[in-house]
């Protein structure tokens, strides 16, 4: 994927003045029926399938955009539904109930993030569809809640070391951290066990393999924290009925209670707000990943035209692409 300048330096053309001939004369921009209100919202009701997606992204200087996406669309022509400016659920609401009420009505499936304003959004305008939050948006607050439990004992170390250096200063003699078996100092380790704590075990290198002993040795809170997160992870790898699902979560429910780690408790309670919609992913496994990828098309999209000066072109070119 390449910019008109850089197509026009290509074959010898003047980069800008042949960027500057395609938004003019040749790409359709002029005669574009939607520029009038682009910047605000873009409707193409004719992508709605039976699964979409909804999520927000950000186009340029932190302006977040709501889009709605086709799962059938696979990232290419007929992805895009609907972008809308904002994630303020009565602004989206607004513009996404001007698509046929017929249509909406079709949806029977839409899945988002754990956002109170995305939930609104979807219940509002597809009554009929069945919500199903994206499982790696629940994987990931687990993982956070581990990691912060791994760095509040960071933390605890660094002031450690630092109130261990400050004394030898003033009573006169050189502080030596301690050295664990596999060479780190308590400090290092804990720095350098952030991405085994992402990992299944089964993946560790021999050398995560030592430090995940030495951590859990040392820190037996961490420990149990992961065991609780790789735990989840294997419940939603499990290809189960739904009503398994209940069960083998309900058992989870009980052994973080069980665990009383203060990290958890926030995790706990958004479980339970969201119970019902999580438990949907088992019916048909779907996920928000092709809305995720779809992200990641419109930031590389964003970076190959190194930001977005012209808004309503890039949304024209974007929706030319994709919807």
């Amino acid at each position: 994927m390449l910019s008109c300048k850089a197509i026009g330096e290509l074959f010898g053309v003047k980069g800008e003045k042949f960027q500057r001939q395609y938004k003019h004369k040749t790409s359709g921009f002029k005669q574009w029926n939607q520029q009038e209100h682009a910047q605000d919202w873009l409707l193409y009701p004719k992508n709605i399938t039976n699964q979409l997606s909804i999520d927000e992204v950000c186009l340029s200087m932190g302006e977040l955009y709501t889009i709605l996406t086709s799962k059938a669309g696979k990232g290419k022509k007929r992805t895009i539904i609907a972008i809308v400016k904002g994630t303020k659920s009565d602004t989206v609401i607004k513009h996404l109930s001007k698509l046929p009420k017929k249509l909406r009505d079709k949806v029977t499936e839409i899945t988002l993030d754990m956002a109170g304003s995305m939930k609104q959004i979807a219940k509002k305008c597809f009554c009929k569809a069945v919500q199903v939050i994206d499982r790696f948006h629940v994987q990931k607050l687990v993982s956070d809640a581990l990691q912060d439990i791994r760095i509040k004992y960071r933390w605890a170390e660094l002031d450690n070391e630092n109130t261990a250096i400050l004394k030898a200063k003033k009573e006169g003699y050189v502080h030596n951290s301690e050295i664990l078996p596999n060479g780190d100092t308590r400090k290092q380790l804990l720095v350098r066990s952030h991405s085994l704590l992402y990992k299944n075990q089964i993946n560790w290198t021999s050398d995560q393999q030592e430090r995940a002993k030495i951590l859990f040795e040392l820190y037996p809170e961490i420990k149990q924290a992961y065991l609780l997160a790789s735990n989840l992870r294997n419940i939603y790898n499990l290809k189960i009925d739904k009503e398994i699902a209940l069960t083998k979560l309900a058992h989870w429910f009980n052994d973080i209670e069980k665990a009383s780690i203060k990290y958890f408790n926030t995790v706990l309670k958004t479980f339970n707000v969201h119970y019902n919609e999580m438990i949907n992913y088992f019916n048909n496994r779907s996920t928000n990943a092709s809305a995720e990828s779809f992200n990641a098309k419109i930031k590389y999209f964003r970076m190959m035209y190194r930001g977005v000066r012209d808004k309503k072109f890039f949304l024209f070119r974007l929706t030319k692409l994709f919807s």
